[in-house]
C-alpha cells in the first residue's frame, strides 16, 4: 500500500514546476494584457487617449451639411436720436444787382393827372416821381403858413414855394415830415402843425426852458386825393429862419398811387 503511494507522489513532485515560475508566467500574462493595448506597433505613433474630466466621452466629430436658407428681415427697430448738424455750408454766389427804382402800376389817367410835370414820370411811364425837400429862410412868428422858400427838391413840381403848399394830383399814399427851430429867450413856445386841407394831421411843440433854441418835428402818412393841400402851420411862437443853413424843412414824397 505504501509502495502504491510513493509510486503516484513520486512522479507528481519531480513533474511540478517551482513556484516563482509560476508567478512569472502570471505576471507577464496580466502585464501583457494591460500594455499590449498601448505598444507601438513599428513604424507608427504613440496616441493616448485622455479620458473626460466629467467621465463623459466626448462626442464623435459631426459632418458639416449644406448652408441653409436667410432667415426672415426682422422688424425696424426703434427710432435713434437726430445726429449733431453739419458744418455750415459754402457761401452762395452773390444775387444780381437791382435797378434801385420802385415801379408802380401805370396810371389810368384821373382828373387832373394831365398837368403833372414829365419829371415826374419816367420814361417808360409805369412809375411815378413825385418828391419834395424844402427848407425855411426868412423867420415867422404867430399863426400863419410856413413858406418854406428854400427848394432843394421838387420832384413833379407840386409844392409851391410862394405859397408853402404841396397840392396833390395824383392820388395815393404820401409820407410826409417837418422839422422846425424855435427862436426862444423869451420864455414862450412854439407850436407848429401839419396840416391837410386846414385839418391837423399831426403836432409839434418846441419850449424855451431856459434854452434860446428848440425843436418841433413829427411825420404822418396820408392819403390825398387829387387837389388836396398840405403845409405846415405855426400855432403860436416864432420860427427861426436859417437863411441857407436849412435849420427848418418840410418834405414828402408818394409811396404809391391808387
Amino acid at each position: 500500500m505504501l509502495l502504491l503511494v510513493l509510486v503516484v507522489l513520486v512522479p507528481v513532485l519531480l513533474l511540478r514546476p517551482p513556484e516563482t515560475s509560476a508567478h512569472y508566467y502570471e505576471m507577464m500574462g496580466t502585464c501583457r494584457m494591460i500594455c499590449d493595448p498601448y505598444s507601438p506597433k513599428a513604424g507608427g505613433t504613440v496616441s493616448v487617449e485622455v479620458p473626460n474630466g466629467n467621465g463623459i466621452d466626448p462626442l464623435p466629430p459631426m459632418a458639416q451639411g449644406s448652408r441653409g436658407e436667410p432667415g426672415r428681415q426682422g422688424k425696424p427697430g426703434p427710432r435713434g436720436p437726430p445726429g449733431e448738424p453739419g458744418p455750415p455750408g459754402p457761401r452762395g454766389p452773390p444775387g444780381q444787382r437791382g435797378n434801385g427804382k420802385i415801379v408802380f402800376p401805370a396810371l389810368t389817367g384821373s382828373a387832373g393827372a394831365e398837368d403833372v410835370d414829365l419829371d415826374a414820370q419816367n420814361s417808360t411811364g409805369g412809375s411815378l416821381r413825385i418828391a419834395f425837400y424844402v427848407g425855411l429862410k426868412n423867420p415867422h412868428e404867430g399863426y400863419e403858413v410856413l413858406k418854406f422858400d428854400d427848394v432843394i427838391t421838387n420832384l413833379g413840381n407840386l409844392y409851391d414855394p410862394s405859397t408853402g403848399k404841396f397840392t396833390c394830383q395824383v392820388s395815393g399814399i404820401y409820407y410826409f415830415t417837418y422839422h422846425v427851430l424855435m427862436r426862444g429867450g423869451d420864455g414862450t413856445s412854439m407850436w407848429a402843425d401839419l396840416c391837410k386841407n386846414g385839418q391837423v394831421r399831426a403836432s409839434a411843440i418846441a419850449q424855451d426852458a431856459d434854452q434860446n433854441y428848440d425843436y418841433a418835428s413829427n411825420s404822418a402818412v396820408l392819403h390825398l386825393d387829387s387837389g388836396d393841400e398840405v403845409y405846415v402851420k405855426l400855432d403860436g411862437g416864432k420860427a427861426h429862419g436859417g437863411n441857407n443853413n436849412k435849420y427848418s424843412t418840410f418834405s414828402g414824397f408818394i409811396l404809391y398811387p391808387d
